[in-house]
């Protein structure tokens, strides 16, 4: 069959010129042929089938390197593969939808859901910490990596909540912003040495005794909005107390239970506000 120049292919696919030069660029549409001298593009009519597969896929906002990938597996891989990126999308539609209703309720003083600030002691420890510059897609690989290593159960730990493995947000984490963040695992004093001669690419450090103001969390508000919300009731707290000049770092988040084995209404996670010690 005859091939097709890229502008009978353009009007034939519906994309742009512009579109399947970029395409080609990134090997998501690669034309069957391209001139040696002139570098022009030729086009074979099997590839309008996969061209209009990308188009479609762009309309749902699929980024161009999972465009690629779905592309390129079987019709039945490349369905599941829409499914579970819709799944995704959804997800993220309603995470966005309830933070927006939040702003809303927040500017228009009708936000009145608060959490209950509670209070407690942490007495120094060491710890075994990473610092890393990432964004919110990338936090969560990041620590489940670090739980694995050091939870295999070779590693020694404290009892209790003084204990459970920690996050510092150095700074903002979203889409945009990376931080830094900061994984903390509490090991032995005793011991500290030795563990951390196990893992020469982490950090060994002292974690200072200070009070903690915290707000605890179930598995079911492990989003963004709980996760605003449970920050706001912490710095009004803070203010009412008169305490903002008693902050001793930045906000933390403590994991005391794995979330993927939790049941939705079960407490998995303290947001902390670190204070100096009396």
């Amino acid at each position: 069959m005859e091939l097709l120049t890229i502008g009978a292919f353009a009007k034939a696919s519906r994309l742009s010129q512009k579109a399947l030069r970029l395409y080609n660029e990134l090997g998501l549409l690669v034309p069957a042929r391209t001139d040696p001298l002139s570098g022009y593009r030729l086009y074979d009519p099997a590839q309008l089938e996969r061209a209009r597969l990308v188009a479609r896929l762009r309309l749902l906002d699929m980024p161009l390197a999972r465009i690629k990938a779905v592309c390129d597996l079987e019709p039945k891989a490349a369905a599941e593969a829409i499914t579970a990126y819709w799944a995704q999308v959804e997800v993220e539609h309603s995470a966005r939808r309830d933070l927006a209703a939040f702003l809303v309720e927040q500017l228009t003083g009708k936000d009145s859901h608060m959490f209950d600030v509670e209070l407690r002691d942490t007495p120094e420890r060491m710890v075994l910490s990473a610092r890393r510059h990432l964004t919110a897609d990338e936090l969560g690989g990041f620590a489940t990596d670090l739980v694995r290593r050091l939870g295999d159960g070779t590693v020694p730990g404290l009892p209790g909540i003084e204990g459970a493995p920690f996050l510092i947000f150095h700074g903002e984490v979203n889409a945009d912003s990376d931080g830094p963040v900061e994984w903390c695992r509490p090991v032995p004093i005793d011991q500290a040495v030795r563990i951390a001669e196990r893992f020469p690419d982490l950090e060994l450090r002292t974690d200072p005794a200070h009070r903690e103001a915290y707000v605890r969390l179930t598995k079911a508000q492990l989003d963004p909005v709980s996760s605003v919300r449970a920050l706001q009731t912490l710095g009004t707290w803070a203010v009412e107390h008169d305490l903002m000049n008693h902050l001793a770092g930045p906000p933390r988040q403590v994991f005391f239970a794995d979330p993927t084995m939790a049941a939705a209404d079960t407490p998995v996670s303290d947001l902390v506000g670190p204070l100096l010690p009396d």
